[in-house]
């Protein structure tokens, strides 16, 4: 199923822009998957909106949540943020000047360090994730409660049926 939305008017010098394969009206699927893509974009943009109250931008607010349940070895956070290790090195090194992190030597291998929160880390990091959960909660307090219920479940179900854990 396909909704149609006008395309905005960019003016006579743009109409050449267009191409001949662009007309004046742009699809927009609304099946499953683009529904999940849609969604993901705007649950994106809520998490970088409420973080941006907490000066936090939204690479760093997701290695606070990170860390949350203790402390993890950077092969490890770059695996799950999905960095480059130079690149997380920078994220680390700008969350730690703020004191929300620290680097913990690791007792298995005294040559890698592990990074940690700190006390300011674990109160900012659960504030933030309290106030995305707010948010989010209160953009799906429209749906009857069953509503909401199946849908959590179907979320959970779609997360556990592709191995992201704690679904």
């Amino acid at each position: 199923m396909t909704e149609t939305l006008a395309e905005p008017d960019r003016g006579p010098d743009r109409a050449a822009d267009r191409g001949p394969d662009r007309g004046a009206e742009c699809e927009i699927e609304t099946g499953l998957a683009a529904g999940l893509v849609r969604l993901t974009h705007l649950v994106q943009h809520v998490f970088a909106e409420v973080n941006r109250d907490f000066d936090l931008t939204p690479q760093q607010a997701q290695l606070l949540c990170m860390l949350i349940d203790g402390p993890i070895g950077m092969g490890e956070l770059s695996r799950l943020l999905h960095l480059e290790k130079s690149s997380l090195t920078g994220l680390v090194d700008r969350v730690e000047r703020r004191s929300l992190v620290e680097r913990v030597r690791d007792d298995r291998d005294r040559r890698a360090c592990r990074i940690a929160l700190t006390a300011e880390g674990v109160r900012l990091g659960n504030e933030s994730h309290s106030a995305v959960g707010a948010r989010l909660e209160e953009m799906g307090s429209a749906l009857p409660s069953a509503e909401r219920k199946r849908l959590a479940d179907a979320i959970g179900r779609i997360l556990a049926g592709n191995g992201v854990p704690g679904a």
